[in-house]
């Protein structure tokens, strides 16, 4: 309630309409939890500061459905955040264990035969920096080369990576 465990003014109308707005959330789609969202209009109502309303009833309504629209836009979000996260990675119940083994280790030897393609400079440079952790600049003294020609080789590696990558996820 309202500081002081007393309603305010849309508070009371709230409880003179809550049969009415309870059907009016399960109309527009809460089923079950038109009560609970009754109760959080009834929470968000509570900590707003008092002040006057021309039509508090039109008001209560306005809210309600907006209330709705919150629930949608957050039902659909969290949908397709769950999607995303599904289609990024493969089951256990699509390919069996053994299968994905056997893939992983295929495409493994593909990515060492495509970065051993490159030559072994640039394959040295990749594997320093992303498998070894070492800094560009750490690997441009070591090979006594520019740091531009360090930055250019991880390019090239990651290109052809990104290739492997496109012809592994068209499979």
């Amino acid at each position: 309630m309202a500081t002081g465990d007393t309603p305010n003014g849309l508070q009371l109308v709230m409880l003179g309409e809550r049969d009415r707005l309870v059907r009016f959330l399960a109309a527009r789609g809460a089923g079950d939890q038109a009560e609970d969202l009754f109760h959080d209009l009834w929470q968000k109502l509570a900590i707003l500061p008092e002040r006057p309303v021309g039509d508090p009833l039109s008001y209560l309504f306005r809210a309600a459905e907006n209330l709705m629209r919150d629930l949608r836009r957050a039902a659909i979000s969290r949908d397709r955040r769950q999607s995303d996260w599904h289609g990024l990675s493969d089951t256990p119940q699509e390919r069996p264990a053994g299968d994905r083994a056997l893939i992983a280790r295929e495409q493994l030897a593909a990515i060492e035969a495509t970065l051993a393609a490159l030559g072994p400079r640039a394959d040295k440079i990749f594997r320093r920096y992303r498998l070894d952790g070492v800094g560009q600049a750490d690997i441009a003294a070591e090979w006594g080369i520019s740091l531009s020609s360090v930055e250019k080789d991880l390019q090239k590696a990651y290109r052809a990576i990104a290739d492997l990558k496109a012809r592994f996820d068209a499979e």
